[in-house]
């Protein structure tokens, strides 16, 4: 069983948990009410960061799932914590401001690119070796 990919799994939902409850503080804070997503700027970031990680997440979870399958359990949470690792940067970085959101951007990208690639060359190794 892929342990410890099931609790990178549960920290990413964490973490995407997290995000909403600042989009409901912001929205408080900066008096943007639903359903609106649109408003102070500082609100809007605020939310772009919520919306990109839900983006990400279809992404992110079946890479993650299958690379620990097809591959390895451990490599694939250490992967997925750099991915949380990124879209963490992501968010303080884009919070302050939106031109800064590259850093992060790329660090969960590229994670998200490594259990892909990953993945599919575990399912075609599989394949091909017949096993």
């Amino acid at each position: 069983m892929p342990t410890w990919t099931a609790l990178v799994t549960l920290l990413a939902v964490m973490f995407y948990f997290y995000t909403g409850l600042r989009v409901a503080s912001a929205r408080a804070k900066y008096r943007v009410r639903a359903p609106a997503t649109t408003g102070h700027p500082d609100f809007e970031r605020v939310f772009r960061v919520q919306m990109n990680t839900l983006e990400w997440m279809p992404i992110f979870l079946p890479a993650l799932w299958l690379f620990a399958v097809y591959v390895s359990d451990i490599a694939a949470a250490v992967i997925g914590l750099l991915w949380i690792g990124g879209r963490t940067i992501y968010l303080i970085d884009y919070e302050e401001a939106a031109a800064k959101r590259g850093r992060g951007f790329g660090i969960q990208t590229f994670a998200s690119a490594v259990l892909w690639i990953g993945a599919l060359a575990g399912i075609v190794t599989r394949i091909v070796l017949g096993s």
